[in-house]
C-alpha cells in the first residue's frame, strides 16, 4: 500500500536543526523568486493597459500599493486577476473571497517560478489545492506518439508514481472519456468498477482535467481527494482555474520517476511488516514511501490522509527511526533497535503495539527498507542474549503453559542430571544463595515490568554444597505488551575446567588474590566516596542558586570508577559547577578522577574563562595521567548577569528545564581531555532565567548496552518532563536515579542547578 501525500517537513528532532535551517532559507529564496515573477507579470499587465514604459508602469504598481495599503503581492495578484488567465478560457473570478483569489493568484506565481513540474505540481497542491480539501496532483504531458507521460506529481509516492509513469495511447477509461470529451470529468465517488486511477482508496473523489493552450491538447491533470467528496459548482471552478495556470508550467523540466516498483514487490511478499522510506536530499526528511499491508495492520490499518512524512506514521518513534536511518546512511550498513515504543496507533484490544527487532537496511538512491515484528522473534531475542557473553549454555522459558528448555551445558553448571526438569528462572530462588535474593529480583523487574534485555551475576549453590558464580543474561519475549516467556543464557564465570582438587589447592593463593582485590576496592571506594558524596544535602547559594547533587557508586564492586561533580562559589562572585569522567575503573581511576577535580578547582580561581580552564585542565591529564583520558563540562554562572558560560570536552549534552520542558543544549563537538596537546575548547552561553533548571550527568545514568545514545537522551528528556513538578531539586535527582533508565552498572553523577 502507498501513502499519498502533502509536503514533507523537516524532522523535529533536535539533531536535524542544520537541515532545518537549510530548508527554511531555500524556501524564503523560492518566495522571493514567486513575488518578483508576480510583481514583473503585473507590471506588464499596467504597461500594456495605461500605455507607459515598463519603468513608469513599476512606479504605477508601487504607488498604488502605498495609497491602497496593500501588500506589493497583493496588489500584483488583484492586477493579473483582472485579465484574462492562462489557458483557453478566460478569467472569472469564483465566488470566492479577495483574500482566496489572491492566494490562488500568488499560488500558480509560485508555480510559474519552480524549476521542475513536480516541484509546480507540489505548490499548486499546497497553496491552492489543499485548501479544498485535495491531497493529490499529477501532471501528465502528451507526447507524439499519444500517449502521456508524467511530468509531475504530488501527494504519492515513488512507487505510484513508477506505475502511472506512462499512459498508452489507448488510453483506459476514464482517461479516454475526459480526452475523446475535452471536458474535465468528475467523480465523486471514485471512478467506476474496474477503471483504475491512482489514489489510495478507490472510491475517494477524483477530477480529470484537460489541459489545453491554443486549442491544442498538451496534457492531462488529475486532482484526487482522500475519501468521497462532493464537488460542487464553485469547487469545479476554482480546480479548474487552476488547472488552467498549470498549463504554463509543462514547459518544465520533468520530476525524476524513481523505479521503485521490484522492491515495493519484494515489500509485498514479506510476511511481516516492512516499510519503503526516502529522505530529501535537501531537507534530510524521511518521507514513508510504501507500506506493506502486514505494516499497515500493525499500525492499526488506519493511516493519516495527506501528510506521509515519518512524524505522520509514526508519531511516537520517528526520532529513533530517524536516527536510525542517518546511522544508516553514514555508514552504509545495516542498523537495528531491539525495541522501539508503541505508535499511536493500537490494535484491536487497546493496547498500544511497540516495535520490536527493528531494522533499517540500505537500498540506493537514498531509500532505506525499514523492518520491524510486532511480536518477539524468539531466534533473534536469543542471538541478542548471547551476544553479550561468550561460552554460554542458552534457556527458554515459557509463561503461557509451554515447557521450560536447556541446552546441555547448562545442567553442568547446576549440578543436575540430564534427566532432571530443567529449572524456570522465576523459580530459581531455591538455588541461589541467600544474599543474592535481591539481584534476581532486580532482573525479574527488569524482565517483567520493564520488558527489556538485562543480566546479573549469581552464585548458584549445586546439590553437592560447591558454589558457582553464574552471569544470566535474558531477554524477555513479547506479544505486544505482554510478556510471555524469556530466553537467554547462563555463563559460568567460575574455573570451570579445574577438578575439585586443584580448586582446594589453590585456595589459600585465591584468598590472598581476593583479599587483596577487595582491599584495594574498598580503598577506591572510600576515596570516591570522601571526594564526592551519595546524597549531599541541598545547597543555597550566592545569586538565587539553590543545587542538588547526587552520587551513585557502581553497582559491581570492580566497576568503581572515577566520576565526579563539583559546585564551587569563587572568590570573585561565579560560580563552578561541574561534571567529569575519567575512562576506566578501579582505584587508579579514581586517583585520577582526584586529581583532575583538585586541578580543575585550583586552576577556576585563576578566574579564567571555562575554555581556557578546560585547556589548562587538558595539558594536567596529558603530563600527569599517564595515558588517562576523561570527559568533563566546566561551567561558571554570573549571578548578575544571569549567565551561564561552559565548555564540553566530549562529554553529554547539558540538559535545560524551563517552563516544565526539558530539551538538551546544543554541545560543541570537542575532543575529550588527555587526547591531543594544545586544543582550544569552545564556549557556550545560556542565558538562565528565574525558574530554570539546568542538568549535568555522566553516562551512568542514561548510557544501555544495546542502545544508542539517542534513546537514552528521549528517554532523558521524557523522564525529566514527567518529574517536573513544582520546580522541586530533590525530588527531579532522586526520581532521575531511581529510574535507572542505564544499564551497564557505571558510576552515576547528576547536578541539578535552580534558579530561584
Amino acid at each position: 500500500m502507498t501513502i499519498s501525500a502533502g509536503p514533507a517537513g523537516a524532522s523535529p528532532d533536535w539533531a536535524d536543526s542544520g537541515f532545518t535551517g537549510l530548508a527554511a532559507e531555500i524556501e524564503r529564496l523560492r518566495a522571493d523568486h514567486a513575488l518578483r515573477h508576480l510583481t514583473d507579470l503585473a507590471t506588464g499587465v499596467l504597461a500594456a493597459q495605461l500605455g507607459v514604459s515598463i519603468a513608469d508602469a513599476a512606479a504605477h504598481l508601487d504607488a498604488l500599493a502605498r495609497a491602497t495599503g496593500l501588500s506589493p503581492g497583493d496588489l500584483a495578484a488583484d492586477v493579473v486577476n483582472s485579465v484574462a488567465a492562462p489557458g483557453d478560457q478566460p478569467y472569472a473570478p469564483n465566488p470566492v473571497t479577495p483574500l482566496q483569489a489572491r492566494q490562488q493568484r500568488r499560488t500558480a506565481a509560485a508555480a510559474e517560478a519552480t524549476d521542475s513540474v513536480g516541484d509546480a505540481a507540489r505548490t499548486l497542491l499546497e497553496g491552492a489545492l489543499d485548501p479544498l480539501g485535495a491531497d493529490s496532483l499529477w501532471l501528465w504531458r502528451s507526447a507524439a506518439s499519444g500517449s502521456l507521460s508524467l511530468a509531475g506529481h504530488a501527494g504519492a509516492g515513488a512507487s505510484e508514481a513508477a506505475a502511472w509513469r506512462w499512459i498508452p495511447p489507448a488510453c483506459p477509461e476514464p482517461f479516454r472519456t475526459a480526452l475523446d470529451s475535452s471536458a474535465p470529468l468528475w467523480m465523486e465517488s471514485g471512478p467506476a468498477a474496474g477503471c483504475p486511477l491512482p489514489g489510495v482508496r478507490s472510491d475517494a473523489a477524483r477530477a480529470l482535467l484537460p489541459l489545453r493552450r491554443q486549442g491544442e491538447m498538451v496534457g492531462l491533470a488529475l486532482v484526487g481527494w482522500p475519501g468521497p467528496t462532493p464537488l460542487d459548482a464553485s469547487l469545479r471552478r476554482a480546480v479548474t482555474d487552476l488547472m488552467g495556470m498549470a498549463i504554463t508550467v509543462l514547459d518544465r523540466p520533468d520530476s525524476p520517476v524513481p523505479d521503485v516498483p521490484v522492491l515495493v514487490d519484494i515489500l509485498d511478499a514479506l510476511t511481516g511488516p516492512a516499510a519503503l522510506l526516502q529522505t530529501s536530499d535537501v531537507t534530510g526528511a524521511v518521507i514513508v514511501d510504501h507500506l506493506n499491508g502486514e505494516a499497515v495492520a500493525a499500525l492499526g490499518g488506519v493511516l493519516p490522509a495527506g501528510d506521509r512524512h515519518l512524524s505522520r506514521v509514526f508519531p511516537l518513534t520517528h526520532q529513533a527511526l530517524g536516527r536510525l536511518v542517518r546511522r544508516t546512511r553514514r555508514s552504509r550498513r545495516p542498523q537495528r533497535a531491539v525495541r522501539l515504543p508503541a505508535t499511536a496507533r493500537t490494535e484491536p484490544h487497546g493496547s498500544p503495539a511497540p516495535l520490536l527487532d527493528v531494522r533499517v537496511l540500505p537500498a540506493g538512491d537514498g531509500r532505506y527498507v525499514l523492518l520491524w515484528n510486532t511480536a518477539s522473534d524468539s531466534r533473534l531475542a536469543t542471538g541478542r542474549a548471547v551476544s553479550r557473553l561468550q561460552s554460554v549454555a542458552t534457556f527458554q522459558d515459557s509463561l503461557t503453559g509451554g515447557e521450560t528448555v536447556w541446552s546441555e551445558q547448562a545442567y553442568d553448571m547446576f549440578g543436575m542430571d540430564r534427566e532432571d526438569a530443567p529449572v524456570p528462572l522465576l523459580a530459581l530462588r531455591g538455588r541461589i544463595h541467600p544474599e543474592d535474593d535481591g539481584v534476581l529480583t532486580e532482573l525479574l523487574r527488569s524482565l517483567m515490568k520493564g520488558r527489556t534485555g538485562a543480566q546479573a551475576v549469581l552464585r548458584i549453590v549445586r546439590p553437592d554444597g560447591s558454589v558457582r558464580h553464574v552471569r544470566v543474561a535474558a531477554e524477555p519475549l513479547l506479544d505486544g505488551e505482554t510478556v510471555t516467556g524469556f530466553v537467554g543464557v547462563y555463563q559460568d564465570e567460575s574455573v570451570i575446567h579445574r577438578t575439585e582438587l586443584a580448586l582446594s589447592a589453590t585456595f589459600d593463593s585465591l584468598t590472598v588474590v581476593r583479599d587483596q582485590a577487595e582491599l584495594r576496592h574498598r580503598l577506591a571506594l572510600q576515596l570516591q566516596q570522601a571526594i564526592v558524596p551519595e546524597t549531599p544535602a541541598l545547597q543555597e547559594l550566592p545569586g538565587g542558586l539553590v543545587v542538588a547533587a547526587r552520587y551513585r557508586p557502581a553497582a559491581e564492586e570492580y566497576q568503581v570508577g572515577g566520576d565526579w561533580y563539583d559546585v564551587l562559589p569563587l572568590p570573585d562572585g561565579k560560580l563552578l559547577v561541574a561534571v567529569g569522567d575519567i575512562a576506566g575503573h578501579g582505584i587508579d581511576s579514581v586517583t585520577g578522577m582526584v586529581a583532575l577535580r583538585n586541578a580543575q578547582r585550583a586552576l577556576a580561581f585563576t578566574g579564567g574563562p571555562p575554555g581556557q580552564l578546560m585547556g589548562w585542565l587538558n595539558e594536567v591529564t596529558l603530563r600527569t595521567g599517564d595515558g588517562t583520558t576523561a570527559t568533563a563540562v566546566c561551567a561558571l554562572y554570573d549571578p548578575d548577569e544571569r549567565h551561564l558560560v561552559w565548555s564540553s570536552a566530549g562529554h553529554l549534552p547539558l540538559l535545560l528545564l524551563r517552563d516544565g520542558h526539558a530539551r538538551l543544549l546544543e554541545t560543541p563537538e570537542d575532543i575529550l581531555l588527555g587526547a591531543v596537546t594544545s586544543f582550544r575548547y569552545q564556549e557556550r552561553r545560556t542565558a538562565l532565567r528565574p525558574g530554570d533548571t539546568l542538568l549535568l550527568y555522566t553516562d551512568g545514568l542514561i548510557e544501555r548496552r544495546h542502545d544508542g545514545l539517542g534513546l537514552g537522551f528521549a528517554r532523558l528528556v521524557a523522564a525529566v518532563d514527567e518529574l517536573a513538578t513544582g520546580g522541586q531539586l530533590g525530588p527531579l535527582v532522586d526520581g532521575l536515579l531511581g529510574l535507572a533508565m542505564g544499564d551497564t552498572d557505571d558510576d552515576t553523577c547528576i547536578v541539578a542547578v535552580g534558579v530561584r
